[in-house]
Parts: C-alpha cells; structure tokens; sequence
C-alpha cells in the first residue's frame, strides 16, 4: 500500500501530476472535489466559492476537515490498488491526518515551478482573472494558500519534483515516482528526494 500526497502552489502541477496517474489507472482522491460538493450543497458555485468555502469547512470542522473527509475515499481506492495519490493538499495539518491514518505508507511530493512559470500556466488556462472578473490574483491565491498552512506542508515534503520543462519531462518523473516509489526519484535530475 502506497499513499502519495501531492503539494505545490497553484499552476506548480498538481493537476498535471494526477492526470498522469489516471493515465496509469492510478486511482486520484482530489480533496478540492469534498470543498466542490461542499459549495453545491449549499447552493454555491464552487468556481467562485471554493477558496471561501475551504475557509468555512475549517472553522466548523477543524483544520484537517478537508483531509478527514478525503480519508474514506482514499481507503476506498485503496481496496482496489496498491497506490493511491491525493490530490490538494494544502496544510501541515492535513499531511499529519494521512501520516496519522497511513504511516510510512504515506509519503508526500511537492510540485514546485517558480512564480513567473505558474502565472503563464494560469493565464492560459483562463484561471487568473483580475479583481474585475470577480477572481483573484496569483499573488493573492499564493497568500490564501500559505494562510492555510501550504508553506509548512511544503516543508514536510519527502521528495520535490521541479515542473520547468516540458510536460513529456514531467509525466516520465511523475511515472518514476508511481512505479518506484520516492526512492525511484534519486537519480531523476528534476526531483529531489530529502533524506529523513
């Protein structure tokens, strides 16, 4: 059994990282789909509500109710493969919950691209709409996201794979890291692995 927990600013990859491992008939549990569900049973659109609504989950449940409510579904993928990747993690809080529930099985990758990188992923995928579109910036979605404790989770990261060349560059590391495990990442020149 394999957990493995995906960390990264927005436009890093993440998204890439679980796409890859669906193509792998990995089984992907993407926390945003629990601040998704959220939104609509309360009548809200999760494109314009989602960063509000991961606020309010957290006040009323704590902050790792995203990740508690993530844990069943990723048990349930877990029945039917030996590895499975959570998408979205956003806090130290949220790495401790799957620490806690899978242990050394549980192994966290950041994905990381400098700022200038992600803020052109972003703008051509129409995903950083100015205050006028009623969205936010990329510097602000930064600060929503450090707020919550990604810098922190970002620090408890096993392994970081750095998202600057080309996607076919990427996939094959996120590859790597799916059929060997982080350990596969030590001799991959777009990944670090720390030593623990």
């Amino acid at each position: 059994m394999t957990v493995i927990g995906i960390v990264g600013l927005p436009g890093s990859g993440k998204s890439e990282a679980a796409a890859v491992a669906r193509e792998e008939s990995v089984p992907v549990v993407t926390m945003g789909d629990v601040i998704r569900q959220a939104c609509r049973d309360r009548g809200l659109d999760p494109a314009t509500h989602h960063g509000e609504m991961a606020q309010t989950l957290r006040e009323e449940n704590g902050p790792d109710a995203i990740a508690q409510a993530s844990l069943p579904h990723v048990e349930d993928a877990l029945a039917d493969s030996g590895t499975v990747v959570v998408d979205g993690i956003r806090s130290d809080v949220e790495v401790e919950r799957f620490e806690d529930a899978f242990g050394e099985d549980f192994h966290l990758v950041e994905v990381w691209a400098p700022f200038e990188t992600r803020a052109e992923r972003l703008d051509l995928r129409g995903r950083d709409a100015g205050a006028d579109e009623g969205g936010e910036s990329l510097e602000e979605r930064d600060a929503r996201e450090t707020g919550f404790g990604m810098d922190a989770a970002i620090e408890m990261a096993d392994a970081t794979i750095e998202n600057t060349g080309s996607l076919d560059a990427f996939g094959s590391t996120v590859r790597t890291l799916l059929d060997e495990g982080v350990r596969g990442l030590e001799t991959d020149p777009a990944a670090t692995v720390e030593q623990r």
